[in-house]
């Protein structure tokens, strides 16, 4: 694939952070990023890639910035393309009885756990104090930072919008195909109407049903 010199010099920016450690002996590096922390339904995912220094993959950012078509692309490329990935759940019910914070640490985790490679230090977007057996190197806005962390995103987000829309077939009412769980105006007054499905999650409606 040919792409344009600007996108070089994207990517060469996006990747600085993770050169950094790919250029040191003995490490191994991993990035991961978590979606679905705010929606008031389905669950939370976290992705967890160690990608190559090459190739570097075109058009890799923050998930948010990049189209969905795009990303659905860039998902099957990055599955192939890494050395080693994973995703983890973490489903409402746990969500409702540990909280979302806690939610989400447990899901890096076991996504890290499910790694296959002796991964040695890991570029987290924000989160600290992980219980994971690696050095961890937490960055404000991590996925627009680190090109590891952007592909964990990517492949979190992509996962969690398929099953989302297969949510929607489920429970058509609310809108998740367009939403993916978000509280949108839509979902809101659907959630008035028609009460909570099965996979919303009790402790972020309280505002919205009795």
């Amino acid at each position: 694939m040919k792409i344009t010199e600007k996108e070089q010099l994207r990517l060469q920016k996006l990747s600085e952070i993770d050169r950094t450690y790919w250029a040191q002996t003995g490490v191994v590096l991993a990035g991961m990023d978590e979606v679905g922390r705010g929606p008031l339904a389905g669950p939370v995912v976290v992705g967890c890639v160690v990608m190559p220094p090459e190739p570097l993959l075109p058009y890799i950012n923050d998930s948010k910035k990049v189209s969905e078509t795009r990303r659905e692309a860039l998902y099957d490329q990055i599955l192939s393309t890494a050395l080693a990935h994973a995703t983890a759940w973490i489903d409402p019910e746990t969500i409702d009885r540990i909280n979302i914070l806690e939610a989400t640490k447990r899901g890096f985790a076991e996504a890290f756990a499910k790694v296959n490679l002796p991964v040695t230090d890991v570029l987290i977007d924000a989160l600290q104090g992980l219980n994971i057996p690696a050095r961890q190197h937490a960055l404000i806005h991590g996925d627009a930072l680190s090109y590891s962390i952007a592909a964990a995103s990517i492949l979190a987000k992509v996962a969690r919008d398929r099953y989302m829309i297969e949510q929607d077939a489920l429970y058509p009412q609310y809108g998740f195909a367009r939403n993916k769980g978000y509280g949108t105006a839509e979902h809101i007054a659907a959630l008035k109407k028609y009460g909570p499905c099965p996979i919303h999650r009790r402790s972020f409606i309280g505002h919205f049903v009795p």
